[in-house]
């Protein structure tokens, strides 16, 4: 007698949470690129190519931004709502959403969902993880509902735009900005609101929000008004993440501040907003109320590292995340000072916390490095425009210099395959490759090699 397999027993063949992740995104993907692919989703009516489609799918689920198409103008309505849909699936985490979805239909989880939801949610105990998952979707729908209204607002008052197709407006526009994608419906993206402070502050403060990562967030609620009580976690993302905002501000308001394609013919509140906004994107949001392709080049060198370094750990922002940055430099500075000891604050930090940042920045680098590589050798576009369009790739940013619709389809496949890469993380695909962890019993004498 022949069994059928369960859907336990099928689950049962992922040995490592990360293996059922990765699985879970590169359904989503397939599933939105059918989706797109149909006639349905295009404005003509006529089905979109196949490399559009997956090009898009892969950016909204990875919450990217980087488009092929005008999103606007290509996409019909369905097209929209697909793309929004996967952005907030992609957003939230697939695995998620699909624990949320077991609780609700079993009301309760076995271990390995626990451990699945854990990995991606990047909880520190699976003690208590419907409660957490449960705020998580509750504070994202409620930020984005909040964001979604104040947009309405002003869709509707300032721009003259019915009701309905204002709160259309609004909602996309929360969604990708809560989310870090990025995606807008014009042609210019923000540009055409680049002075507009009750468009583009909701909007940054939505990719902030987003971006500062879930337990950062909530451990702020409930402790905002006792900074000493914050966990490491917490002091290293609102530390870095507000040196990093202040840092962009000044460098793209400080070097585009006569540009004439830029913020030159704006005046000086105007300058202000927009050289805020511009320094806010690099935290992978993808929104731009600046022409990209217009800004000097020192300001594309600026974006590249802002947008390598990303948002904070269990968010919806990409990049090696600011965690990663923030202990390499804690390892740098022991090592400078001569300490055998990597400390926090008041913390000591783990040798295996060490190895993860420095396996995920180097890993990171290499996949950077190598697909620039490639790209140089099969488009015609300069190194700049390349290597920016590759980290905005690989940090889920989605902001660029305009060139990636001009990629070779072979080109756009492997930036596809980057944003795909860089959100469920270098360290998660690559162990999603490993069948298990392999551990030594036993331990090797010691070396001194010189190194420098």
């Amino acid at each position: 007698m022949i069994r059928r397999p369960t859907a336990q027993s099928v689950l049962d063949r992922f040995h490592h949470p990360a293996q059922i992740i990765v699985t879970a995104f590169a359904v989503a993907a397939g599933i939105g690129t059918a989706l797109l692919a149909s006639p349905l989703a295009g404005e003509s009516g006529e089905p979109t190519r196949l490399i559009d489609a997956l090009f898009t799918a892969v950016s909204a689920v990875c919450v990217t931004g980087l488009v092929v198409v005008d999103t606007g103008g290509h996409w019909s309505a369905f097209g929209e709502v697909t793309i929004m849909l996967l952005i907030q699936a992609g957003g939230l985490g697939i695995m998620t959403l699909a624990t949320l979805f077991a609780v609700m239909i079993s009301g309760r989880l076995g271990l390995r969902a626990r451990m699945w939801a854990q990995a991606e949610t990047k909880t520190l105990q699976p003690a208590d993880l419907r409660r957490v998952i449960r705020n998580v979707v509750l504070f994202s729908l409620a930020t984005e509902a909040v964001i979604a209204t104040v947009l309405t607002i002003r869709f509707a008052t300032g721009y003259g735009e019915q009701l309905g197709r204002a709160a259309y407006l609004g909602l996309f526009h929360a969604v990708s900005a809560f989310n870090n994608a990025g995606f807008g419906l014009w042609p210019d993206n923000l540009v055409r609101f680049a002075t507009d402070a009750w468009i583009c502050l909701p909007i940054a403060a939505g990719v902030v929000i987003g971006g500062l990562g879930f337990p950062v967030v909530f451990e702020l609620f409930r402790s905002w008004r006792h900074p000493r009580s914050w966990s490491v976690l917490t002091r290293i993302t609102v530390v870095v993440t507000a040196a990093l905002l202040l840092a962009g501000f000044l460098v793209f308001t400080i070097t585009e501040w006569g540009n004439p394609r830029t913020l030159g013919p704006m005046d000086v509140p105007g300058k202000l907003l927009a050289g805020f906004f511009t320094g806010v994107m690099p935290r992978t949001a993808g929104f731009n109320s600046l022409d990209v392709a217009a800004m000097e080049p020192t300001s594309w060198l600026a974006t590249d590292m802002l947008m390598f370094i990303g948002g904070g750990s269990a968010g919806t922002a990409g990049g090696i995340k600011v965690t990663t940055f923030a202990v390499l430099a804690y390892v740098l500075w022991a090592e400078l000072r001569g300490e055998t000891r990597v400390n926090a604050g008041h913390r000591r930090l783990t040798a295996a916390v060490q190895r993860q940042a420095l396996t995920i920045a180097l890993l990171s680098v290499a996949l950077v490095i190598v697909s620039t590589y490639v790209l140089l050798a099969i488009t015609p576009h300069s190194l700049d425009k390349l290597l920016f369009e590759t980290i905005s790739a690989f940090a889920t940013v989605g902001l660029s210099t305009g060139i990636t619709a001009a990629l070779t389809p072979a080109g756009q496949l492997l930036v596809a395959l980057l944003m795909f890469a860089g959100r469920v993380g270098p360290a998660t695909l690559f162990s999603a490759l490993a069948l298990r962890t392999r551990v030594r019993r036993y331990e090797l004498p010691e070396e001194q090699v010189i190194v420098g």
